[in-house]
C-alpha cells in the first residue's frame, strides 16, 4: 500500500525566514528611535542642547550611511546567518551602553561617549537591509520582491510607531534610562532564534522541501556572489541606474528623516502637546507609514506584472513623492494641531509607499550582487539623513520648522524626477550578470 505523500508545511520556510528578518527590522527601529523620544528629558538632565541631540542622532546616521556598502559586501562574503548574529550583538551592546553612560561620565566626556555609541549602533545596523535584500533574492521568486520589501519596511514602520508610546510610557514609570534598558532586551531572544534557525539560502535549510524549492525557482534561484571582486564593485559604483537610485533615495530620505526623527519634538515644542500625549500622537505617522509600506510593496508588485519592470517600478514614486511634498506643506500650515498630525501621517504613508519600488528595483539591478547594490543605494539614502539632520536640528533650534518642511517638499519632488532616468532591465555588474534578464 502506497504511503500518502508528505504534506508541505502550512507556512513555507521562506515565510518563517521572512518573519525573522521582519523582526530584525522592527527591533532596529526600536533601537534607533528610542533616543529621539528620550531627547526631551535627556536635554535638561544631561545639559544637552538641541544641536547636541541632533549631532548624537547624526552620529548614528553617519555610521549607518558610511557602512551600507561595506555592510553589504560583508554580508555577501560572510553569509547572512553569521552576519546577523555579529551585527545584532554589536547593536545590542551599543543600545545597552547608552543609558548606562551617564552613571560614569558627565559633560564633554558624556557627549563624546553618546556620539561614539550612536556611531557604533549605526555601523552595526548598516548591513541589516542590504543583507535582507540579498536574502529575499534567494528565498523568494522575482514576482514577490517588491512585496516582501514593502512588508519588511512595514516592520520598520511598526517599530517606529511602537517606540514613542512604549518609551514614553516606560519613562513615566521608571525614567528614561531604565526605559531604554528594558526596551533593549527582546533583541537577545531574536538573535538566539536566528542563530539556530536562519540559513543563507533555501538549499542549505534542512526543512525546505523540493516543492518549496520549485516554488522559489528551483535551479534558477540566484546565487549570492561571495567573492565580489574590485572589478565587479567598480562596475556597480559606476552604473547609472545604481547611482540614480542612490540619488533619488537620498532626496526621499530627507523627508523620511524629518518625519521619523523629528515629529515627536515638533509636536512637543511647536504644537504644544504634552510629552505623554506626543508619544501616542507621534506613533500615528509611522503607523500610517507602516501601512503605506506594506500596501506600496503589494501595489508595486501588481504594477510590475501589469506594466513590466521599467514602468512598474517607476509609477509609484512618480505619483507618491510629489503627493508627499504637498502634504508636508499642508501639514505645517494647518491651524488645528490634530489636523497637522493627520497630515503628517498621510505624508509619511505617501513616502513609504515607495520602499518596495526602491528595494525591488535594487534587487532587479543587482542580480546576485543585491547586497552590494542595495548598500550603494542605501548609502545615498542615508546621505539624506547625514545632510538633513544637522539642517533640521539647526532650524528646529531657531523654531524655523516651516523652512525645514519646505525643503523636504523640494527634495520629495526631486526624488520623483530622478526615476525618469532609472531602468531596471539591465544588471549593474555586466561582467558577472550579463546573461541575466530584467523581465
Amino acid at each position: 500500500m502506497l504511503k500518502p505523500a508528505a504534506r508541505p508545511p502550512a507556512i513555507r520556510i521562506r515565510w518563517r525566514i521572512f518573519s525573522l528578518l521582519f523582526g530584525f527590522g522592527f527591533l532596529a527601529y526600536l533601537q534607533q528611535k528610542s533616543i529621539t523620544v528620550t531627547a526631551a528629558p535627556m536635554m535638561p538632565e544631561l545639559g544637552l542642547s538641541h544641536f547636541q541631540i541632533s549631532m548624537i542622532e547624526w552620529a548614528f546616521v553617519l555610521g549607518y550611511g558610511l557602512f551600507q556598502l561595506p555592510g553589504g559586501i560583508f554580508g555577501q562574503r560572510l553569509g547572512a546567518r553569521r552576519t546577523f548574529v555579529i551585527i545584532g550583538i554589536a547593536a545590542f551592546l551599543a543600545t545597552v551602553a547608552t543609558p548606562l553612560a551617564p552613571y560614569w561620565l558627565t559633560g564633554a566626556g558624556l557627549f563624546g561617549a553618546l556620539l561614539l555609541l550612536q556611531l557604533l549602533l549605526g555601523c552595526s545596523q548598516a548591513a541589516i537591509f542590504p543583507v535582507s535584500a540579498g536574502m529575499f533574492e534567494v528565498w523568494f521568486p522575482p514576482r514577490w520582491w517588491a512585496s516582501v520589501q514593502g512588508l519588511q519596511t512595514m516592520g520598520l514602520g511598526l517599530g517606529a510607531a511602537f517606540t514613542p508610546p512604549l518609551i514614553a510610557s516606560l519613562m513615566s514609570v521608571m525614567g528614561w534610562q531604565r526605559a531604554l534598558l528594558w526596551a533593549s532586551l527582546p533583541a537577545v531572544v531574536l538573535i538566539a532564534i536566528w542563530a539556530w534557525y536562519g540559513r543563507n539560502s533555501p538549499r542549505e535549510h534542512p526543512s525546505v522541501s523540493a516543492e518549496e524549492l520549485a516554488e522559489i525557482g528551483g535551479q534558477n534561484i540566484a546565487t549570492v556572489d561571495a567573492h565580489i571582486s574590485s572589478r565587479q564593485l567598480l562596475n556597480i559604483l559606476t552604473n547609472r541606474n545604481v547611482l540614480l537610485l542612490g540619488i533619488s533615495y537620498l532626496c526621499m530620505n530627507y523627508s523620511f528623516y524629518l518625519l521619523s526623527n523629528w515629529v515627536f519634538l515638533y509636536l512637543v515644542e511647536e504644537r504644544k502637546f504634552s510629552v505623554l500625549e506626543s508619544g501616542w500622537l507621534a506613533s500615528t505617522p509611522p503607523l500610517a507609514a507602516a501601512v503605506g509600506a506594506g500596501a506600496g510593496g503589494v501595489i508595486t508588485g501588481w504594477l510590475v506584472l501589469r506594466f513590466g519592470n521599467r514602468w512598474g517600478y517607476r509609477l509609484m514614486p512618480l505619483v507618491a513623492m510629489p503627493l508627499a511634498g504637498a502634504l508636508l506643506l499642508i501639514s505645517v500650515d494647518a491651524a488645528n494641531p490634530y489636523w497637522a498630525v493627520a497630515g503628517l501621517a498621510c505624508c509619511f504613508a505617501a513616502v513609504e509607499l515607495n520602499e518596495g519600488a526602491y528595494w525591488g528595483a535594487a534587487m532587479m539591478v543587482g542580480r546576485g550582487e543585491t547586497m552590494a547594490v542595495s548598500g550603494v543605494m542605501n548609502t545615498g539614502g542615508n546621505l539624506g539623513g547625514i545632510v538633513g539632520i544637522p539642517i533640521i536640528g539647526y532650524l528646529a533650534g531657531e523654531h524655523l520648522w516651516r523652512t525645514a518642511f519646505v525643503i523636504g517638499a523640494g527634495f520629495a519632488v526631486a526624488s520623483a524626477v530622478a526615476w525618469l532616468g532609472i531602468s531596471v532591465d539591465h544588471p549593474a555588474d555586466q561582467m558577472s550578470a550579463g546573461t541575466a534578464v530584467g523581465k
